[in-house]
């Protein structure tokens, strides 16, 4: 982006940023510098990881802050879409004379998404408010990785700091190294497709049975259940690692550069076993070993790159971003390990962040305005989705023939606080929908740590998930040292930390293996404590959800146990829910016990016809 002045008004300045066309897209807007609204068009067309242009989001952040489109100074894509094009060609042609036929077969798809992207964007904006293009503002575009490294440094709260941005692919770059200074961002150096750190552990949640792009975190979960017996194997065949964590891989075991799958047949033959086949193959003690392996090699790598960029930059803050940059295992061990003195993680690392990321590039680096530091963060706590009054709650209520009961404050979180400790499994929605993979307490499901059955109750009868999938904490962050081995905050469930010793129980036997680790009673929060010890912790401090916190004060006094189970509010196959009827339907064609919107409990057993959305789970993509 070429740096150029906003031109002078009192009127706010909007900059509307949009993601799209790959997956998780999304869209936000600022106000003077200041994040005020962000939403994945998923929320609101329950496609799980929706890529389609976010028409939805885009309504929902212009009508939040009461804007039109001829209002907004800017609109922001997060991907130069010409650059990718011309990249792609030089690297195809290197791949002649296979690669060259492969490319000329894609040549019209490219050239009809990637060549022609501009013209789409402005016919989508257009057709969305109803103008002539002529009348849209400036259309601009942010590379992908600079769209990344924005949505790492700006919002964070350092007026300095080293960026790491760790993905998939953006136009070209996998991996890039940043300086961040003031309203500035240097880039340093990247790394280049098809050498990707993140497409290698995509390659393993393909040959592992799970969705790429959706199933890593199933890979990262299934890790602690086996040994890391290959990481050899996988650095002297598959990647060779340098020493400042640079990496190439040996193109011989992949085909995502020229072929429809992720792996080769040269990599099946190098682990001596078939890539499994999704969810119909059994679960064997070898693919647990290999999820363990990958995700060592995984740690490992992020750490040499890490701390190579410590050394190069001489900073002590360090801010990271890009779908890697969601592997928390691997976050812990740079937070531990780096020589970093704070890091700072965008909560929505992925694509969704993009689209943040992209109108933060367009304040600081096209027009060049002043940046002003937040704290703890510019992220909001990433309550930046929609919220629904007492009315509109009390509205679907109605229009379902639900029954609920409305609890003043006083009594409320007691009250839940109650139910929850007498084993019931709670939907949890209150205020603006979270940003981002994770739910922090605003579409939540809420259980019991302290209960052996309630990991298996909410994978099985809950979530419709694989029971070994760990489930994560939420504690107050005054008591999490007491609970956890956790020196820093983790707002944004983006770091794991080891339970206690305190709380562990000293009974353990070392001769389970595999699945049969479930089984074993591991601490006084066992529903949360994985079965290496580790929990993907959220710390809930005065800064974050008011309502949340209230909630665990309350089962803190009545307990004596800080902690509860947080997992999203969703099912396996659906996006997280936005609304009060999507909390209903997803609450009645589950086993929960109660759900709570706002003030309003509402009981299972009062509800009628309970089996009527029984159907709706049937219809979930399982992923």
């Amino acid at each position: 982006m070429d740096g150029s002045a906003v031109s002078s008004s009192d009127r706010p300045r909007y900059i509307l940023g949009i993601s799209a066309y790959y997956h998780d897209s999304a869209a936000a807007i600022i106000c003077d510098g200041k994040l005020v609204a962000a939403a994945q068009e998923e929320r609101f067309t329950r496609k799980k990881h929706d890529p389609r242009f976010p028409v939805e989001a885009v309504k929902f952040c212009l009508s939040f802050e009461s804007v039109d489109l001829g209002q907004v100074e800017a609109v922001v894509f997060y991907d130069k879409p010409l650059l990718k094009f011309e990249r792609l060609l030089e690297t195809y042609m290197s791949f002649a004379p296979r690669g060259l036929r492969s490319f000329l077969k894609a040549m019209p798809v490219w050239l009809k998404e990637k060549l022609y992207l501009k013209k789409e964007l402005r016919r989508q904006l257009a057709d969305l408010s109803g103008v002539e293009i002529s009348e849209l503002p400036p259309l601009l575009f942010s590379a992908h990785h600079q769209s990344h490294a924005a949505s790492a440094f700006f919002p964070s709260p350092f007026e300095q700091a080293a960026v790491l941005c760790l993905d998939g692919v953006g136009e070209w770059a996998t991996t890039s190294a940043w300086l961040g200074e003031g309203n500035k961002l240097q880039p340093l150096w990247e790394i280049d497709f098809p050498h990707s750190l993140g497409l290698l552990y995509s390659a393993f949640t393909y040959f592992l049975g799970f969705k790429v792009n959706s199933g890593e975190y199933k890979v990262m979960g299934l890790a602690p259940y086996g040994k890391p017996i290959y990481s050899d194997l996988i650095k002297e065949h598959l990647i060779d690692i340098k020493s400042d964590g640079s990496y190439r891989l040996d193109m011989r075991y992949f085909e995502y550069c020229t072929g429809l799958r992720m792996t080769s047949s040269a990599f099946e033959s190098l682990f001596g076993l078939a890539a499994r086949n999704g969810e119909s193959d059994e679960l064997m003690q070898k693919h647990m070993d290999i999820a363990a392996s990958i995700q060592q090699v995984t740690n490992e790598c992020v750490l040499l790159l890490a701390r190579s960029l410590h050394e190069e930059t001489g900073c002590d803050k360090l801010c990271l971003a890009g779908g890697v940059a969601l592997n928390c295992v691997a976050n812990s061990e740079v937070i531990k390990s780096s020589g970093f003195k704070d890091v700072w993680i965008q909560p929505a690392a992925g694509d969704a962040g993009g689209a943040p990321g992209a109108a933060w590039a367009a304040w600081y680096l096209h027009f060049g305005q002043e940046r002003q530091i937040s704290y703890p963060d510019a992220m909001q706590g990433a309550y930046l989705g929609p919220d629904y009054s007492e009315s509109a709650i009390a509205e679907t209520i109605s229009q379902f023939s639900a029954v609920g009961n409305r609890v003043d404050d006083e009594t409320l979180f007691d009250q839940v606080a109650s139910l929850i400790a007498d084993g019931a499994v709670v939907g949890w929605f209150q205020g603006r929908m979270e940003f981002g993979p994770r739910a922090l307490g605003h579409r939540s499901i809420l259980g019991d740590p302290r209960r052996r059955d309630m990991q298996e109750i909410m994978n099985l009868k809950i979530k419709f998930r694989e029971s070994f999938r760990p489930f994560a904490p939420s504690v107050l962050q005054e008591r999490a040292s007491e609970w956890f081995d956790c020196s820093h905050e983790s707002p944004y469930m983006l770091t794991t930390a080891p339970v206690a010793y305190s709380k562990r129980d000293d009974r353990i036997s070392g001769e389970a293996s595999g699945l049969d680790l479930l089984k074993l009673k591991r601490s006084e929060i066992p529903a949360v404590t994985h079965v290496d010890f580790s929990a993907r912790l959220q710390t809930v401090g005065e800064g974050g959800s008011e309502r949340y916190r209230r909630l665990l004060e309350a089962f803190n006094n009545l307990t004596g146990c800080p902690v509860l189970i947080n997992t999203s509010f969703n099912v396996r196959g659906e996006p997280i829910v936005a609304t009060p009827e999507d909390a209903y339907r997803c609450f009645m064609a589950t086993d929960m016990d109660y759900l709570v919107m706002g003030n309003y409990v509402l009981a299972k057993t009062d509800q009628p016809d309970n089996d009527a959305f029984r159907g709706h789970v049937d219809n979930f993509e399982l992923d």
